[in-house]
């Protein structure tokens, strides 16, 4: 069950749509990864009634071995609401990077980065809070069409490409792959096929979520 809205306190919806207006035009489009990546992290977020459970999951970028986890527990400060989701999932997030031993050189967010109908959707608003290379990578379309180029299919909304579509996995539904920050659309790409195991989602990912799930369920 979701927080009831009187948690929202003086949390303005227009104010917080206006916030990721101005946070979009920080993003950073280009490549600031090392040009050999070693390390990569996935971050996810569960939720057990008003508490919110954060999971980073560090790998190897080339043998996807895990390297480190960390996970946080804190309560959830606002509901979901369509469209916001990065001010409920930053708080856990930024808790659990700030908890790591090792810097991954990229983070894989579940969720989209600049495929949102503000440019700023959760991976570039965490992005944009640690500083640090991110790249959305959702499980459902939020704006946008497909349009094929080059054997490449993206996601084009108001005549701007904000994403990719990928089929990671033979059979299964593709994911909507999108810059967060730090990082162009080729290189997320290229990041979240490198990334990917036996699943349609990407190693990183996969893990965090069930180390998530893992930790909701000790607290249930």
């Amino acid at each position: 069950m979701n927080p009831p809205l009187a948690k929202l306190h003086n949390f303005s919806i227009a104010k917080a749509h206006e916030a990721q207006k101005r946070l979009s035009r920080k993003i950073i489009t280009e490549d600031r990864l090392p040009k050999k990546i070693t390390c990569i992290a996935g971050v996810d977020v569960a939720y057990l009634g008003s508490l919110a459970v954060g999971a980073v999951a560090v790998l190897n970028y080339e043998s996807l071995e895990l390297l480190e986890s960390q996970t946080v527990v804190c309560e959830v400060k606002i509901p979901y609401i369509p469209t916001l989701l990065s001010f409920r999932e930053i708080p856990p997030s930024v808790s659990c990077i700030r908890k790591l031993k090792s810097q991954p050189d990229v983070f894989l967010v579940d969720g989209h980065g600049m495929a949102h109908p503000y440019r700023c959707g959760f991976a570039s608003h965490l992005g944009l809070a640690v500083g640090k290379p991110t790249v959305g990578v959702a499980k459902e379309k939020l704006v946008g069409t497909s349009v094929e180029a080059a054997g490449e299919i993206f996601l084009v909304h108001d005549g701007e490409t904000v994403g990719s579509i990928v089929n990671t996995k033979k059979g299964a539904k593709p994911v909507f792959v999108s810059v967060g920050h730090m990082v162009s659309l080729g290189t997320a790409v290229k990041v979240v096929k490198q990334s990917v195991c036996n699943s349609r989602i990407p190693e990183p990912l996969r893990l965090a979520h069930e180390i998530a799930t893992k930790e909701k369920r000790l607290l249930s």
